[in-house]
């Protein structure tokens, strides 16, 4: 597919869910994708506007559903779940007039996500998490480890639509996040990279979590990495399946109801500014 011609100059609007911050744009006029290397110049911090994703607001694919988007890392590359990032369009789309209703439906690259807004916050479900490497795709065991700078690093992966390994530590204040999250997202057993969540049990109810993000680097806060989290230490039977996911930049609500039931979060959706930028 040619790349969009986007409007210039091109509104904006900058948000954020508990840090993780996104540019949002209004693409249902547009004919074509957002093109990469704009989308890579509008989260440049120092150039652009910056944010760890750009999402794109687009007609909806499917029937039911109120509106589409789609995921650009700070890379340019394209993601197919951000939770985080599924909040905030909601909560746009709520301010823009697209949905007037507290539930509705939204398409996102991986699928539908059912939302709602709840007085000051948004939830919304995504998929049921899947553990079969394959899915990732990932050419080793759910369970599975690497060797980093001398160090057997253990870790267990988990699909939430989009590829995540989970790492259990005991301190999530002193861990190599950088360090362990680079080396895995180029491990070429992961054959589209992966997010890398570093966990830390705090209670049965909650957690500590960082993450190292593929395409961005770490962010204060990552969705589906807190959902991938909760999945993985639910499963080791490790905590209880109602979590509060204590990040950097906020806490995210988690419940997973039963296995063959999609995970859902429950977060903010903050506004920060709207702007114009040539394009």
């Amino acid at each position: 597919m040619n790349p969009a011609r986007p409007p210039s100059p091109l509104r904006f609007s900058k948000m954020h869910g508990a840090g993780n911050d996104f540019v949002v744009l209004d693409w249902r006029g547009v004919d074509g994708p957002l093109p990469p290397a704009l989308a890579a110049r509008l989260a440049d911090r120092h150039r652009g506007v910056g944010c760890d994703q750009v999402l794109t607001i687009e007609p909806p694919r499917s029937p039911g559903a109120a509106l589409a988007y789609g995921i650009w890392n700070r890379d340019g590359s394209r993601a197919r779940q951000c939770g985080n990032g599924a909040r905030c369009v909601a909560a746009w789309a709520r301010r823009a007039g697209l949905v007037d209703a507290d539930h509705f439906v939204m398409d996102s690259p991986a699928g539908p996500v059912a939302t709602t807004i709840v007085d000051a916050a948004v939830e919304v479900e995504l998929a049921r998490p899947g553990f079969d490497p394959a899915m990732l795709p990932f050419a080793g065991g759910v369970e599975d480890c690497a060797v980093i700078d001398g160090d057997t690093v253990r870790f267990m992966v988990v699909s939430l639509g989009n590829p995540h390994a989970v790492i259990e530590v005991d301190d999530v204040a002193t861990v190599p996040v950088a360090a362990w999250g680079a080396h895995l997202q180029c491990d070429t057993r992961f054959a589209d990279s992966c997010n890398v969540g570093f966990a830390q049990v705090q209670s049965p109810d909650r957690i500590a979590l960082r993450v190292y993000e593929r395409g961005v680097g770490e962010t204060l806060a990552c969705g589906s990495g807190a959902c991938a989290a909760v999945a993985v230490l639910v499963r080791r039977g490790r905590i209880a399946r109602h979590v509060a996911v204590t990040l950097p930049g906020g806490t995210l609500e988690i419940d997973w109801p039963a296995d063959d039931a999609p995970m859902r979060m429950r977060g903010p959706a903050e506004f920060v500014f709207e702007g114009v930028i040539e394009a």
